[in-house]
């Protein structure tokens, strides 16, 4: 038996689709738990909406999450000369004919189609055409001669035994009278080149399935095993689109989503082993199998993503956390300053206890990433008179003080309550404006504490 190979092949035409992510992950999982290979193929054969920009967003996204390939990218459109041979070969062999049928034939047949609320199918005019007998002011396609009697069977390792009728499959368009190949045509020269073992894909690709196993009949090539594995769909149970909120990976890194916390998410939409909720990089690729795999769709849910963030950012080292905060700010906002960085790190110890992303711990340690405070108007409206009292005699207390300490700074606080016949709110909310810009935040001794004496006390004294 040859040894495992896996591929995952997108299309360089748009950011990477969030399903695209789970069949790259099921893909590298499993030939990694077989100890095979995993290769990646950007199928850029659409000149047109093919860009490098979208090519280097997948390979940075899969690297983001931590999906690694196995030797270099496979770009198909280097290959087309290799797909074009074949089709040529199948035309010798008689597995495929010149159609010579217009654009406006064809439009035709459609039309028909749609008027009696049937599926297209080409109606195979041109399939027994003599050369002598064709339109010769028409540059032909090159259509496969598929089976048109009997049953088509697949051993889906995802959906059980697979079957369908050979009449419902078109000559389907191998090589377009540009000369260009078509999509089943590439992707069935390329599998077979790239010596790929196992096919896992979305469900919807169950036709070219049926498609390409004719082409490798045709050409004598050994199967692939084929396995489908069902669609992503929202929450409310449509299948899920790139016009879909929160459909790309990019989506997800923006708004501060742990690439660990992403990735577990994945590998359980749709996948399952025992009661396990939780895994680990080397446990996904040691459990993993496509007998885990179900069968009907999984429904992608932002709540429960945001729970498994949350629980990620709660139980990772300070250390990790900040590199993850590091890589989220020099992306979406502004690179932190190196000279910040054990502050921002001893901060991290309460931030992310109340965090569920990135952008929260970002936005709630503002006031330690940036000197100057950006104060929210409507905040700074209450800072009245016997507030800058209170924040004048805290500052004088402190300035007292050696070391700050939570116990040294609640004895403080508390005769403030009471000399100015307050209660806490009273002192710590006008304390947590004056040193963050914001009423809302982190508790008032880890803001302080965090912060330091000396940029405490240069805080509080522009207030008074």
């Amino acid at each position: 038996m040859s040894k495992v190979a896996t591929r995952f092949a997108p299309s360089p035409t748009g950011p990477l689709h969030i399903g695209g992510v789970r069949t790259a992950l099921f893909n590298w999982l499993f030939s990694k738990n077989q100890g095979g290979k995993f290769y990646l193929r950007i199928e850029d054969t659409d000149k047109e909406r093919s860009k490098d920009e979208y090519k280097n967003q997948i390979i940075n996204s899969l690297k983001w999450i931590g999906i690694n390939h196995d030797g270099d990218e496979y770009i198909q459109s280097s290959k087309i000369n290799d797909h074009i041979k074949v089709a040529e070969e199948l035309l010798i062999t008689g597995n495929a004919y010149k159609c010579y049928c217009s654009i406006k034939e064809i439009e035709e047949q459609k039309k028909r189609a749609k008027q009696k609320k049937l599926p297209y199918t080409y109606n195979r005019k041109c399939r027994g055409l003599e050369e002598s007998d064709s339109n010769k002011d028409i540059k032909p396609v090159i259509r496969f001669k598929s089976k048109t009697e009997g049953i088509s069977s697949l051993n889906d390792l995802v959906q059980g035994n697979v079957e369908i009728e050979n009449i419902t499959i078109e000559d389907f368009v191998i090589l377009r009278n540009d000369g260009s190949p078509t999509y089943n045509l590439s992707a069935s020269v390329d599998d077979h080149q790239m010596n790929i073992t196992h096919i896992i894909r979305g469900d919807d690709h169950k036709i070219n399935t049926f498609k390409q196993i004719q082409i490798y009949n045709a050409m004598k090539w050994n199967l692939p095993s084929f396995a489908h594995i069902p669609l992503i769909h929202t929450i409310e149970g449509k299948k899920l689109s790139k016009r879909d909120n929160a459909s790309t990976l990019d989506d997800y890194s923006k708004i501060g989503i742990m690439p660990d916390a992403l990735r577990n998410y994945l590998l359980r939409l749709g996948w399952s082993y025992k009661d396990k909720e939780i895994f680990t990089l080397d446990e996904s690729i040691k459990f993993f199998n496509l007998e885990g795999i179900g069968k009907s769709p999984s429904k992608l849910d932002m709540s429960r993503i945001l729970s498994l963030n949350e629980h990620y950012i709660k139980n990772i080292d300070e250390n990790d956390l900040f590199k993850h905060l590091n890589e989220y700010s020099e992306l979406c906002k502004e690179k932190t300053d190196p000279n910040k960085e054990e502050k921002i790190k001893k901060s991290l110890i309460f931030l992310k206890n109340k965090a569920k992303t990135l952008e929260d711990i970002y936005n709630n340690s503002q006031y330690i990433i940036f000197d100057e405070v950006n104060f929210k108007a409507d905040d700074l409206k209450l800072i009245d008179e016997k507030a800058k009292k209170i924040i004048s005699d805290f500052n004088i207390e402190i300035s007292k003080l050696e070391e700050l300490k939570k116990n040294t700074l609640e004895a403080i606080i508390n005769d403030l309550i009471k000399n100015h016949e307050t209660n806490f709110k009273g002192v710590g909310q006008p304390l947590r404006i004056a040193l963050t810009g914001s009423k809302f935040g982190p508790g008032i001794y880890d803001i302080i504490i965090s912060l330091g004496k000396e940029v405490v006390q240069k805080r509080l004294s522009k207030i008074i």
